[in-house]
C-alpha cells in the first residue's frame, strides 16, 4: 500500500479534534480540515475521504447522543427538520459537484469567503443592536415554510469557508429566532444532512473499503476523538450563545483568515 494511503495516530487525533470542534460552530469545518490537511502534508485520496466520513460520523453521533430524548419526544421538531432537509437535498444534488470542483482546491477563494462571512456576522449583530432584528422567537414558533427557507440556506455551506451552522443561525436570526435556539435547530438539521452526505460518499467509496482494513485503528481513533470533542463543543456553544453574540467567531475568522493569507501569499 502506498504511503499516501496511511494516516498516523497523531494526525488522526489532530483531524478528529478539529472536526469535533468546528463541525457545529459557525467557523466552517470544511475550511479547517482542508487547511489542516494542507499543513500536515496530506494529499486528497480515497483513504482521506474515508477518514473524513468517519470523523463526521463521530461528530453527528454526539448530536444524536446529547439530544436522544428530544429525537424521541419532539415529533413536531423532527417533522420540521425533515422538511428543512428537502431543499438541502435537492440543491445538494444539483449544486454540490459544480461548487466542489471549483472551490475545493481554490484556497484563496476559501479564505476570502471565510473572512467575508465574519463581516456578515458583525453586520447581523449590528442590526440586532440597532433593533432592526429582534431576537425574540423560540424554536417552538418555527413554521414549516420557515423550515424550508432555513434548509435552502444550507446550500451556502457547500462553499468551503461559509459554515453550515453559520448559514442556519444567520437566516434564523433574520427570522427573529434567538441565537441559542437557532444553534439548537442547526444541530438537528445536521443529522439528516451529514448522515445522507456521509452515506452517499460511503457508497461511492464502497469499492475501496476493504483495502483499508489495516488502517481501522486510525479511523476509529479519529471517530472517537471527534465524538468526544463534539459533545463538549456543542454544550459550550449553546451555553455561550445564551448570553453572547456571534462577534467572537467573526474576529476568529479575521485572525485565522489573515494568518492563512500570509501563509499562502
Amino acid at each position: 500500500m502506498q504511503a499516501i494511503y496511511t494516516l498516523d495516530y497523531f494526525k488522526s487525533i489532530i483531524l478528529g479534534f478539529i472536526e469535533g470542534v468546528t463541525e457545529f460552530l459557525p467557523i466552517s469545518s470544511t475550511f479547517h480540515l482542508l487547511l489542516a490537511s494542507r499543513a500536515l502534508g496530506l494529499s486528497s485520496n480515497e483513504y482521506i475521504k474515508l477518514f473524513d466520513i468517519f470523523i463526521q460520523s463521530g461528530a453527528i453521533l454526539a448530536v444524536v447522543w446529547l439530544y436522544r430524548h428530544e429525537l424521541i419526544t419532539r415529533l413536531d421538531l423532527l417533522g420540521k427538520t425533515l422538511v428543512a432537509f428537502i431543499p438541502t437535498a435537492i440543491l445538494g444534488i444539483v449544486l454540490y459537484h459544480p461548487i466542489k470542483n471549483i472551490f475545493m482546491e481554490e484556497m484563496l477563494g476559501q479564505v476570502i469567503l471565510f473572512i467575508g462571512f465574519g463581516l456578515i456576522f458583525l453586520f447581523f449583530e449590528w442590526m440586532v443592536n440597532k433593533k432592526i432584528i429582534r431576537l425574540e422567537k423560540s424554536i417552538f414558533s418555527l413554521t414549516y415554510p420557515q423550515a424550508l427557507l432555513i434548509g435552502a440556506s444550507q446550500v451556502l455551506a457547500f462553499f468551503p469557508g461559509v459554515s453550515r451552522a453559520g448559514a442556519v443561525i444567520l437566516i434564523m436570526m433574520l427570522l427573529g429566532f434567538r441565537r441559542a435556539e437557532a444553534a439548537f435547530f442547526s444541530f438537528f438539521l445536521a443529522i439528516p444532512t451529514i448522515i445522507s452526505a456521509g452515506l452517499f460518499d460511503l457508497f461511492k467509496s464502497r469499492s475501496v473499503l476493504t483495502s483499508f482494513s489495516h488502517q481501522i485503528l486510525p479511523l476509529s481513533l479519529g471517530f472517537i476523538v471527534s465524538f468526544l470533542v463534539a459533545m463538549a463543543a456543542i454544550r459550550w456553544f449553546i451555553n455561550y450563545l445564551k448570553v453572547h453574540s456571534l462577534s467572537l467567531f467573526a474576529f476568529y475568522r479575521f485572525f485565522l483568515g489573515g494568518l492563512t493569507l500570509i501563509w499562502i501569499l
